[in-house]
């Protein structure tokens, strides 16, 4: 909520703004998916999307206006329409179920989600128990253990290292979620490989490379700044994670839009950091740089640690309407 307490109206402060920052290339990806699949189907198939398809609110909430319908399970989505996969991925089980109905499914899985699903089933087809470092409950984590039948070890933090039960030490292999804290994952890493100095594993490579370079670039952004802020939603692990990184050294707020910052906050501030998760809009950054010179006077900076050139290809389907007829 803004406060009407704050007087710093004439006052000047610097924004520096993290690149890169926002969309990935799996999330750019996902979004095309959807939005092209409205355009190909249009009046002639309804758009389902199994859970959100990206972790971000505004997304979510734009996608609904132009008519796309966001399920929890594959059975609310009626016969003869189109369902979308998410981001995350999703277990075979539900593939298996969306099978048996009269859908047209496309799946939007970031590719570097489906190499770890990948990895994991090449691990279990060669005899090897799975640990999985990740969040319980995460929707790419749930795609993930759901790639084989055999259990899945999930691994969230050091102490569960010390309580897994392992069949054979010397037939153990490990895989990790996307969107991880590149240096806690490290340290998960080197204490399975003390206590299983046989364990396979990518070391962080699983770790896609745009969560490893906004958080390289946001621990430099905090210690250059008095405060940050993340745009992105509560339930985005990339975008909590770029939370956590930042108020190491300082300040630091996760939000969804512009209208969560607090003014009050910003009296003694002289230098402003604003950075955004993998599946936030870079107009949601806008309008709190817009915000803020409604307020006092801004000075905008770039801070680039590195740049990003990945894109990923949409299905096939969808590439040849877009080559066709390029509607967005």
């Amino acid at each position: 909520m803004h406060n009407a307490i704050y007087t710093g109206l004439q006052k000047e402060v610097e924004v520096i703004l993290a690149t890169p920052r926002g969309f990935c290339a799996g999330v750019s990806r996902a979004i095309e998916i959807v939005k092209l699949a409205i355009e190909y189907y249009k009046d002639t198939k309804t758009i389902y999307v199994l859970h959100e398809i990206v972790h971000n609110k505004y997304i979510v909430e734009t996608l609904k206006t132009m008519g796309v319908i966001f399920i929890d399970k594959v059975d609310q989505a009626q016969d003869g329409s189109v369902l979308i996969y998410s981001a995350h991925g999703v277990s075979k089980s539900i593939k298996q179920l969306a099978e048996l109905r009269d859908l047209e499914v496309i799946d939007a899985t970031c590719p570097l989600v489906n190499k770890v699903h990948k990895e994991v089933q090449l691990y279990d087809k060669s005899g090897y128990q799975v640990i999985l470092i990740g969040h319980k409950g995460h929707r790419e984590v749930e795609g993930t253990v759901g790639q084989i039948s055999t259990p899945v070890i999930i691994v969230q933090n050091l102490n569960d290292i010390d309580k897994i039960e392992i069949f054979d030490p010397d037939k153990l292999a490990y895989v990790t979620q996307t969107t991880l804290s590149v240096d806690d994952t490290k340290v998960i890493i080197d204490k399975l490989k003390k206590k299983f100095p046989n364990i396979k594993g990518p070391d962080l490579k699983d770790i896609c490379y745009a969560t490893q370079n906004r958080q390289t670039t946001t621990k430099r952004l905090a210690e250059l700044v008095d405060i940050v802020f993340i745009l992105g939603s509560k339930n985005s692990s990339n975008s909590n994670r770029l939370k956590e990184l930042a108020a190491i050294q300082t300040q630091a707020f996760l939000i969804d839009s512009y209208k969560e910052i607090d003014l009050n906050l910003l009296n003694d501030i002289t230098k402003i950091g604003i950075t955004a998760g993998a599946s936030a809009p870079d107009i949601l950054v806008q309008q709190v740089i817009d915000f803020l010179k409604q307020h006092m006077k801004v000075k905008l900076s770039d801070l680039e640690i590195v740049q990003e050139s990945v894109t990923f290809n949409v299905p096939r389907q969808l590439r040849q309407y877009k080559e066709q007829y390029n509607p967005i």
